[in-house]
């Protein structure tokens, strides 16, 4: 389990898990106090997230940091040398180059903390996350609350039709499920297709 008195250096974090489960209000959390701590920080976030705000990585309960909208992860090599640690928010929507560039970071000798999406709303691994967990030094899987029947929630079902991956929304298009109640929606809305 990750432990602030553990921090290193070089080291790569992944905070992980559905959506409402808390990982970009965990991410602003660990950059504020690095920042507390006097640390230069500097954060990403894909352009396409513009759910709360063009420029700002806001979590569902509506804290907030200033960002850096990038496309390409290629443009967080470009930082001020006085960077210490770097944050990323929605690393799920950035292509599998971000890897290679979380590396390099890392290598320079900088913390990189990364919040994203671990699964799709399919259930399936979402883009270059299964990769960033298996090359970080600390991986925290946090947890949504099932909407149906309190488990533990570790999918993001979607409320909507659309079959499209990328679908930006709140609690009006998707909800968090524990696996029963996740399989369970799923078989529902495979009849409902049927019928």
């Amino acid at each position: 389990m990750f432990s602030e008195s553990t921090i290193r250096y070089g080291c790569i974090e992944v905070i992980c898990g559905s959506m409402f489960s808390g990982k970009t209000e965990e991410l602003i959390r660990r950059l504020k106090r690095a920042q507390f701590a006097n640390q230069k920080i500097a954060i990403f976030k894909p352009t396409i997230d513009t759910r709360y705000s063009d420029k700002e990585v806001v979590s569902h309960d509506l804290h907030s940091v200033t960002s850096t909208p990038i496309r390409e992860p290629e443009e967080m090599l470009n930082l001020e040398p006085d960077v210490m640690v770097v944050g990323i928010d929605e690393a799920q929507f950035f292509g599998d180059s971000i890897v290679k560039v979380c590396q390099t970071l890392a290598n320079r000798g900088l913390r990189v903390i990364i919040a994203g999406l671990d699964t799709d709303f399919k259930g399936k691994p979402f883009g270059p996350m299964p990769a960033l967990m298996a090359i970080a030094e600390d991986v925290q899987k946090v947890h949504a609350i099932c909407v149906k029947c309190g488990n533990l929630a570790n999918h993001s079902h979607r409320l909507t039709a659309s079959k499209k991956l990328v679908v930006l929304g709140e609690k009006d298009s998707y909800e968090p499920l524990c696996r029963q109640c996740y399989n369970a929606a799923i078989e529902a809305e495979q009849e409902a297709a049927k019928a």
